[in-house]
């Protein structure tokens, strides 16, 4: 009975209607976790610098409640300009029985690496090396790259990478 009660309150409950703003949530405890867990402490004193700032310059104008949900509506929408960029331009071809690595790169595109797009896209303006590395830290992502390109013109497969303001209109065409 308590199995069928958590289930149907489950089922009624609007999941969809709530994950696009807690992917930012589990984000944010992620990149504190990791900073917390590998002891660093500069970081940690940036991350919360920034949080300091945002409440103190957003609270007096929107009260504790909106300004949570302002924040989240803007990291979401940040999010999925970032997802958009690396694959909504990508024509992908369904017909080839492509490997695993081509249908990596066909998915999915860079945009240029500069200090502005890395901080910018947290590092996933790798996106290439972030489909072939999931598990890699994202700074890591340009240290590959330039293996990924070398590996991507032996075997003639295109590596696909964009300039920041050509992505973004990528997503509006």
């Amino acid at each position: 009975d308590d199995v069928i009660n958590n289930v149907a309150m489950f089922s009624s409950f609007p999941l969809p209607a709530i994950l696009p703003f807690a992917f930012p949530v589990y984000f944010q405890y992620f990149a504190f976790h990791r900073t917390i867990q590998r002891k660093d402490w500069v970081d940690l004193a940036w991350m919360l610098s920034f949080y300091i700032r945002f409440f103190l310059t957003y609270e007096p104008l929107l009260r504790v409640k909106s300004l949570l949900g302002f924040y989240l509506v803007l990291e979401s929408i940040w999010f999925i300009w970032l997802l958009f960029m690396s694959h909504v331009p990508m024509n992908i071809d369904y017909d080839k029985n492509l490997d695993w690595f081509s249908t990596q790169l066909q998915a999915t595109c860079n945009v240029d690496q500069s200090l502005f797009n890395d901080w910018f896209s947290g590092h996933h303006n790798f996106q290439i090396e972030h489909h072939l590395f999931p598990t890699m830290p994202p700074c890591n992502y340009w240290k590959v790259g330039p293996l990924v390109k070398s590996l991507c013109a032996k075997h003639s497969i295109e590596y696909h990478c964009m300039p920041l303001l050509t992505a973004f209109a990528d997503v509006v065409q």
